[in-house]
């Protein structure tokens, strides 16, 4: 009988349980920031060039290819390279006083016919650029990359008397968002 009384008390008494507590929310703003972006690589540096006097036909030893690579938000609707000199007039100098226009130096891009540096673009002197490629940016390519291939000649034939000598110049290869 001491045992079902046992039995029994053990049955209707309830173990202790632990109080849960809880403490306050305390919440974390978070940031986060991936900034727009474009970087433009190029496959070399230099182009050099064995020139003809008065030949139309003077073409650089080596192409360059420009690897533009990008991050933009979505308000942004195009990308653009250019290739231009700081002066129309002198792209190319001896030093001396002589020199080759912007209009004689011509670029192919992507295997396309070859085009003077007339244009007033974004960057450099007046007329003395080129727009090289334009990238559409829709939905689908806020980020990606383009590669365009450029060939390079210069054009003596508008300076049959240019007089012998070497002639150096600075071609600037930049890409433009918007």
């Amino acid at each position: 009988m001491v045992a079902a009384l046992l039995v029994a008390t053990m049955m209707f008494v309830t173990p202790a349980r632990a109080q849960v507590l809880n403490s306050g929310a305390s919440p974390i703003a978070l940031n986060a920031v991936l900034s727009d972006s474009i970087t433009l690589t190029l496959s070399g540096n230099a182009v050099n060039f064995t020139l003809v006097s008065g030949s139309a036909t003077n073409p650089g030893n080596t192409g360059i290819t420009a690897t533009t690579t990008w991050v933009l938000r979505p308000s942004v609707n195009s990308l653009k390279l250019y290739a231009f000199f700081s002066s129309s007039t002198a792209a190319l100098s001896d030093g001396a006083g002589h020199n080759i226009p912007s209009a004689d130096f011509q670029i192919s891009a992507n295997g396309g016919a070859f085009a003077a540096l007339t244009n007033t673009v974004a960057f450099g002197g007046a007329n003395a650029g080129l727009q090289v490629s334009s990238v559409p940016i829709r939905g689908f390519n806020k980020t990606g990359t383009n590669s365009d291939v450029m060939t390079f000649n210069i054009n003596l034939a508008p300076l049959p008397n240019l007089p012998a000598g070497a002639y150096t110049g600075t071609l600037t290869i930049q890409a433009q968002a918007f």
